[in-house]
């Protein structure tokens, strides 16, 4: 079996960037429906059918992938998944698994350093950011607000990430508690804006309680202003979450580090190492600044079937008290293991890679007449035809021409571009962060951009 996924592997890998479009494929899939059969199958057959559908699917490990965030797929956390998938020890109690949990928090212990939280901080694992935002969400309405509260408010943007308001009404919010603030000229949360809606609703008897900054958007992968926005926090008794989900990861570079200044006062952060330390799907992490706000909001007594745990040590955390699952894998191994096997120095320089490559894509783009382009902050770009008549020279017109320009791009088979919505108009929106895209796979794109430019818009 493993000899057959092996080559199953290996030919995939070796296919990555070479006859393997990043777009999904059009041809029906061949798949078998309905219920497992009763009597065994035939693994290369099996294998076969997981070949077929995944080169259908969207190929976000790919280097031509601009798409959303491009999911890397580091193989050596493959590889360390499948180590801890197939030792198959439970991790949600320290006393069932000391130094598995000891490897992973070591991480987590790590990345609270890296982003300057205090010696009390805590982290964990998640699935993604989502799961981890709705952990924060709930830490602080206990510290904060002492639990469920129909005038507890939060504070966000119309680019600030739906998985927030999704915690929110999961937590018990209802959608009119969930306030959204200005934007700036530069899509950055206004700061004044946000102090003046929070001493506006404190004077209508609401309680502000959390605020919201974004490090590093998902539609324009721009920054808010995180110092002010601590400050605010700061002066109004909230919890300043910061999401990183996207920029964490370019903390490890110094010019991310300057890029994302302020983000070691909020009170919770968190990355999605599937994006910016290019590691498989699922890999999120949540850093608490105070590790007792997580596990007073989440630890409950336990069954009495769990009597036999050792569940006072202090040395190590108990996940399954610091987030909603009981039910845990030994996550940690697919950060640990690629962090000691490559070292850090290997992901800061991919990181830098991808800063560099972000400003060569701002510039060629910048120099292709009818395009207008919005300034990166870290490597999503935005940008779209300015005045394209697209059949009826108005706003809609101008949104159908970007839409036929993304259309041919696509349809190049060798870069995968996605489009957004910003201020009501359509943008197209391209994502330089896969650990196998280079400078020679970003040059290609940008020839194709100019390509679908000409000719759907005709400028020259």
């Amino acid at each position: 079996m493993m000899a057959d996924v092996t080559e199953f592997v290996l030919g995939f890998l070796d296919s990555l960037g070479r006859d393997r479009p990043p777009g999904p494929r059009p041809e029906p899939g061949t798949a078998p429906a309905g219920r497992p059969p009763e009597g065994p199958g035939e693994l290369r057959e099996l294998l076969r059918v997981v070949r077929d559908a995944t080169g259908r699917a969207h190929d976000t490990t790919g280097p031509g992938c601009y798409a959303y965030f491009p999911g890397g797929g580091l193989v050596s956390s493959a590889v360390a998944e499948l180590l801890a998938r197939v030792t198959n020890r439970y991790s949600g109690f320290a006393s069932m698994a000391g130094e598995l949990v000891a490897l992973e928090e070591s991480v987590l212990r790590w990345l609270c350093r890296e982003f300057l939280l205090p010696d009390g901080a805590r982290g964990l694992v998640t699935t993604g950011a989502s799961a981890g935002t709705l952990a924060a969400l709930v830490a602080a309405r206990t510290t904060v607000l002492g639990g469920p509260g129909a005038t507890g408010t939060l504070y966000v943007t119309r680019h600030t990430h739906h998985c927030v308001a999704k915690a929110a009404m999961l937590a018990g919010f209802a959608p009119e508690q969930v306030r959204e603030v200005p934007v700036d000229a530069g899509l950055r949360m206004d700061a004044r804006a946000a102090e003046a809606l929070i001493e506006q609703d404190w004077a209508a008897g609401r309680r502000p309680f959390l605020l919201v900054g974004t490090a590093g958007a998902t539609d324009t992968g721009t920054i808010d202003p995180l110092p002010q926005l601590a400050d605010i926090a700061g002066r109004h008794g909230m919890w300043l979450h910061a999401d990183a989900a996207y920029g964490g990861g370019f903390q490890l570079t110094g010019r991310g580090r300057a890029l994302l200044a302020g983000v070691e006062r909020a009170d919770s952060i968190v990355l999605d190492a599937h994006k910016s330390l290019f590691l498989p799907y699922t890999t999120g992490v949540l850093l608490v600044r105070d590790g007792r706000a997580l596990r007073l909001s989440h630890a409950t007594a336990g069954g009495a079937y769990l009597r036999d745990l050792d569940r006072e040590a202090d040395e190590l955390p108990d996940y399954a008290d610091l987030g909603a699952e009981l039910s845990r894998e030994w996550r940690g191994l697919r950060l640990w293991f690629p962090l000691q096997l490559h070292g850090v120095a290997a992901f800061r320089a991919a990181l830098d890679e991808k800063l560099d490559l972000a400003a060569v894509v701002d510039r060629e783009l910048r120099r292709i007449p009818g395009l207008r382009v919005l300034p990166p902050d870290l490597t999503v770009h935005v940008f779209r035809v300015a005045g394209g008549d697209g059949g009826d020279g108005g706003p809609v017109g101008e949104d159908e021409t970007n839409l036929r320009v993304l259309r041919a791009i696509n349809a190049s088979g060798r870069a995968t571009l996605t489009s957004t919505r910003v201020n009501g108009r359509i943008w197209l929106r391209m994502c330089v962060l896969n650990h196998r895209t280079h400078r020679e796979h970003v040059d290609d794109a940008v020839r194709i951009i100019r390509d679908a430019v000409r000719q759907v818009a005709g400028v020259r």
